[in-house]
């Protein structure tokens, strides 16, 4: 059986935005019901030096869609432009980011295989090639960063577990 480009990267972030949707709905519904302010989860912070839970969502969204717009591109660079976004914010970007990944053709995606993908980070060039910027840069920091936008809504109390984080597996053969 072989893998490819489009199973690695776009099927995987669709299942965990999917989680992450999920996740982040039931923060909200637990929040709601424990009056505990939502303003106060997008600014919280795992540890002092840690971006806090918003940046951590942004970064779920940004390193899915614009990862995939970034294989396509050859160029990839960190999140900016997103603004100062709320709760509702922050889920509803995570939808667009999965209504986004959703539309990306498997064949358009497949055509990248074998590319070069560089990474901009300032002046700073980080070459890759594109399956390896999946691979070791991109998949990496889109589930850090959906782990960690998950350990702080445990942090915090919303009742979670493994499947919440997994999302919808792709079962079967």
């Amino acid at each position: 059986m072989s893998v490819s480009l489009y199973d690695v990267s776009v099927a995987t972030y669709i299942q965990i935005l999917g989680a992450v949707e999920g996740f982040l709905e039931k923060g909200k519904s637990h929040c709601q019901e424990n009056n505990i302010d939502l303003a106060e989860i997008v600014a919280t912070r795992l540890y002092p030096d840690m971006n806090p839970f918003a940046f951590q969502v942004i970064s779920v969204a940004h390193h899915s869609m614009a990862a995939i717009r970034g294989v396509e591109a050859s160029e990839f660079s960190p999140p900016s432009g997103y603004g100062e976004l709320d709760y509702a914010g922050l889920q509803n970007l995570v939808s667009e980011a999965r209504a986004a990944v959703e539309s990306f053709q498997r064949e358009t995606v497949e055509a990248c295989e074998g590319g070069q993908v560089v990474f901009n980070l300032g002046a700073n060039k980080l070459p890759f090639t594109t399956e390896n910027f999946v691979l070791s840069f991109s998949l990496p920091n889109f589930l850090f960063h959906a782990t960690t936008a998950y350990d702080i809504l445990r942090m915090k109390g919303v009742p979670l577990g493994k499947r919440d984080f997994l999302g919808q597996m792709r079962i079967g053969t």
